[in-house]
């Protein structure tokens, strides 16, 4: 629409520059107007970003190859990384997994969120409490459609799985691992079969868990392709069993025992990925869409994995602990166009982040408590911006001696220290390890004695916050 005003020229008397600085100030006004008209409808027409969080099981700190993994195949993963932001210093809220998931669906440490340590694979037993807040639910409050994909490992009441944490469909194994072509609880009797969907118990015989992941995964996606959606997808590679298909075995048959069993496991999980974020450049959904990418924790020495396969590189320390090697995980950010490409950042950041983070990057609303995650939002666009976490604290399991760890700047103090991977024992003078990570990752050398200062006030930190965390 165009607006043309015109005047006649000649001599013009005090009331017409009246009339034309009216005229001016009313045409000014209509511009203004118009072009909020234009803003409003550009915004209602405007998608809210899709968000798919990958969450991956018992990875190792640098097991993918942009992480430095020289002997590892993961281009999904690594084209993650070319086209979005990579964290150096991202840290798991625990080094197991059902703490570690509950911390990351609800932005909250595993005490408050009800979920100090990994919570019971036995159908009929509860979880995570039903009161929590889950992102699932933060999404669908604000319009989104929710979709779980894999492992839950959050409860086996009605109440505690996904259907009734915020999820619209849910398809997966409830308890802690599977086998992947039985679908069968992999640990110990009694046997017992675990596979759901939308909270029916249904049997899928034969069929390669990963290749369902990847077809429920895209049924979500296809199916909500015109409006916003969130999707969880659990992927419980590469938990033991350490089942890669034939293609990768062949591929690393000349690496030793157990690394080639777990690298095989790796490289069938990235091409699973890659498989799955194929249907956003399908649909042209790649630009309209947030793609998260996280190790629930550290990797398994447990004898059901070989005894070993994951590596933390220089780091000590595995899943169990609080080394390091235990909570130290790689994690990347993508969403073309709208955040760098490319970039790493080293600030510290924390599993209990993506919650707030999703929230100010999709524009939705956060839940109305108290909340341990940060956003991250300023951190991802900028390798200058500050960490949001000056401290951080973990504690794993219970009991009267539990593990526990404070991160406060560079220091970092470890309560009852465990080295699942083995670098190096834990003797009697370590049941408080400190070290200063900025000088030394590899955690070798317990500067406790000659620091008792520091010592002293990071314990009065831990003990203040052990009071307030399930608060």
């Amino acid at each position: 629409m165009a607006i043309v005003f015109e005047f006649a020229t000649g001599d013009l008397t005090p009331m017409d520059c009246l009339a034309c600085r009216r005229i001016g100030r009313c045409f000014a006004v209509l511009t203004l107007v118009v072009g909020c008209l234009g803003m409003l409808a550009k915004s209602a027409d405007a998608r809210q970003p899709n968000v798919i969080l990958i969450y991956t099981d018992d990875q190792g700190s640098v097991d993918v190859n942009c992480y430095g993994a020289k002997d590892l195949i993961t281009p999904s993963l690594d084209d993650l990384a070319t086209r979005g932001v990579r964290f150096t210093q991202f840290y798991a809220a625990a080094p197991v997994c059902s703490p570690s998931r509950a911390a990351m669906l609800t932005g909250r440490v595993p005490q408050r969120a009800g979920v100090p340590g990994n919570v019971s694979s036995t159908h009929g037993k509860a979880g995570m409490p039903a009161e929590q807040v889950t992102i699932a639910e933060m999404m669908k409050k604000a319009g989104y459609a929710t979709g779980h994909v894999g492992k839950w490992h959050l409860g086996y009441t009605p109440e505690t799985m996904p259907n009734s944490q915020g999820f619209d469909s849910s398809f997966g194994h409830m308890g802690g691992c599977i086998d992947n072509w039985s679908h069968f609880f992999y640990w110990q009797g009694p046997n017992r079969h675990d596979l759901w969907q939308n909270g029916e118990h249904i049997w899928r015989d034969g069929e390669f868990f990963p290749d369902l992941m990847v077809q429920e995964g895209h049924a979500f996606i296809e199916r909500n392709k015109e409006q916003p959606f969130f999707l969880y997808w659990a992927i419980n590679l590469p938990h033991y069993p350490l089942q890669g298909t034939d293609k990768w075995r062949k591929k690393y048959e000349h690496l030793p025992v157990p690394r080639r069993m777990y690298n095989a496991f790796v490289s069938t999980m990235d091409e699973s990925i890659g498989k799955l974020l194929a249907k956003l450049d399908e649909l042209k959904l790649r630009e309209d869409t947030i793609v998260i990418f996280q190790s629930d924790h550290g990797h398994s020495h447990e004898e059901r994995t070989f005894s070993g396969g994951g590596s933390a590189g220089p780091y000590r320390g595995a899943k169990f602990s609080l080394f390091e090697g235990g909570i130290r995980v790689p994690a990347m950010i993508s969403w073309p166009g709208k955040l760098p490409a490319g970039e790493v950042r080293s600030q510290m950041a924390t599993a209990c982040d993506w919650m707030p983070t999703i929230a100010d990057l999709a524009g939705v609303e956060r839940p109305a408590r108290k909340l341990d995650g940060r956003s991250i939002a300023k951190m991802i666009q900028s390798s200058e911006a500050d960490s949001p976490h000056k401290q951080f604290h973990w504690q794993s399991g219970g009991g009267r001696n539990p593990q526990w760890a404070v991160r406060d700047g560079d220091w970092k103090l470890i309560g009852n220290p465990r080295d699942t991977s083995n670098k190096a024992p834990v003797g009697k003078g370590d049941a408080r390890f400190l070290v200063n990570l900025a000088d030394d990752v590899s955690e070798m050398e317990n500067l406790a004695g000659d620091n008792p200062e520091i010592v002293s006030r990071l314990e009065k930190l831990h003990d203040a916050w052990v009071k307030n965390a399930s608060k």
